[in-house]
């Protein structure tokens, strides 16, 4: 009998506790690694950093590291730490870096209520301009915060002792003037809500004229500046009228005689008036007319004040001192034959005897008539050229004939 071959089975081997440790420690390392880089990548997947801010207050109750940091009642941070440093604290906080803050925010320490944590608001929002910048710092003169309930009681306290038996009303004076007050109010209510309801319209009224009253006293604030840009100039006005009250007040005594003889003046200007009404109503109207001639020759008059500085020059220079008189020259122009004639290119100038005066001489005086016939006998004559050489040379070039004149003193 033949034997059945030897069939052989191979079964799963079993994972060693060793290789399982080598696998978890291998998913753990991988896990961390997970875990490191997404932490990493956190910055940089976010908006940007925190900005890092330090406040510093005058007191921090109620505020703790991990309290929101707020802008308009928005959460933009919290806070890292507290610090007391002295007399005031110091808080760091982080704002998240996608919030811009204004350079000179205010920080400012919000109670929403008497229980609930407190938080820092940052005011105000940003709108534009410069950014408070990595690690700023907010002065304590720009936060405040909340006045506690202690401290409004102890107030309270003390107005109450203040109007109490030991303050205002020790001797009974605050309760004489609720006392006076309750009477002059007694009876009194309409009138008092009129008057209130009238206060309430006049606001209304200022509160509708708030331009024109701004307006004012920008206009008021223009007025005092350019009164303290003057002021040495208003100091001068006021010593000198200082000193003219000064003056009036140590001649008062004159002024007052000089006030009174003025008072009896007038008084007899008003006398003299009331007797003498027609006799000045006349000069007045004979005035009007002399006033009408004085329009009428206005021109004339302008001439005369203008000419009159030229007349004094002139007689001021005609005056000679060695002689004591004036230096004058008389021209009768009306005696010579050329007088109101024309002269005209080829005519003569002595073709006739044009002398109106002495054409009236037979009427004339003796010394006219001979002036007359000297005139008549002493005619011009052309000189030829032969006849020029003893002239003078005249100071401009010749033009036509030369004329001369002879009579009773020679040749001119």
């Amino acid at each position: 009998m033949a034997s059945s071959p030897t069939r052989t089975v191979k079964l799963p081997r079993l994972p060693s506790p060793t290789r399982d440790r080598q696998i978890l420690v291998l998913e753990s390392i991988v896990v961390i690694f997970l875990v490191l880089v997404g932490l990493a990548l956190i910055p940089v997947l976010s908006d940007g950093p925190g900005r890092r801010i330090t406040a510093y207050f005058a007191t921090a109750i109620g505020v703790y590291p991990g309290s929101d940091i707020r802008v308009l009642g928005v959460k933009v941070g919290s806070i890292d730490a507290i610090e007391p440093l002295g007399t005031r604290v110091k808080v760091d906080m982080t704002v998240d870096g996608d919030v811009n803050v204004p350079a000179g925010a205010r920080a400012v320490v919000i109670a929403p209520n008497l229980v609930s944590d407190r938080y820092i608001q940052l005011d105000p929002a940003y709108s534009g301009g410069p950014k408070m910048a990595e690690g700023a710092a907010i002065d304590v003169s720009r936060t405040a915060t909340p006045l506690e309930l202690d401290q409004l009681y102890a107030a309270v306290r003390k107005f109450s002792n203040d109007l109490g038996p030991q303050g205002l009303n020790a001797q009974g004076a605050l309760s004489d003037v609720i006392s006076v007050g309750a009477a002059n109010l007694g009876g009194n209510g309409k009138l008092l809500n009129t008057t209130i309801a009238d206060l309430g319209k006049a606001s209304q009224t200022l509160a509708d004229s708030s331009g024109d009253l701004y307006a004012t006293v920008s206009n008021l604030n223009k007025f005092s500046k350019m009164l303290r840009d003057n002021e040495q100039q208003i100091r001068l006005v006021e010593n000198q009228f200082a000193e003219v009250s000064g003056f009036l007040a140590a001649d008062r005594q004159e002024l007052g005689a000089a006030l009174a003889s003025l008072a009896r003046a007038l008084g007899e200007v008003k006398q003299f008036i009331a007797d003498n009404r027609e006799g000045l109503k006349k000069n007045v109207d004979k005035l009007a007319g002399i006033t009408q001639v004085l329009v009428d020759q206005r021109a004339s008059l302008a001439e005369i004040i203008d000419t009159t500085p030229l007349v004094a020059q002139n007689a001021l220079n005609a005056y000679d001192p060695k002689t004591r008189s004036l230096m004058s020259r008389g021209n009768l122009l009306e005696i010579t034959k050329a007088f109101g004639s024309t002269s005209q290119p080829g005519v003569d100038p002595q073709a006739a005897d044009t002398r109106p005066v002495c054409a009236a001489a037979a009427s004339a005086t003796e010394a006219l008539r001979e002036q007359c016939e000297r005139l008549r006998t002493s005619g011009l004559t052309a000189v030829p050229p032969s006849g020029t050489s003893g002239v003078p040379a005249l100071p401009l070039p010749p033009a036509g004939s030369i004329y001369s004149g002879t009579g009773d003193e020679g040749g001119r």
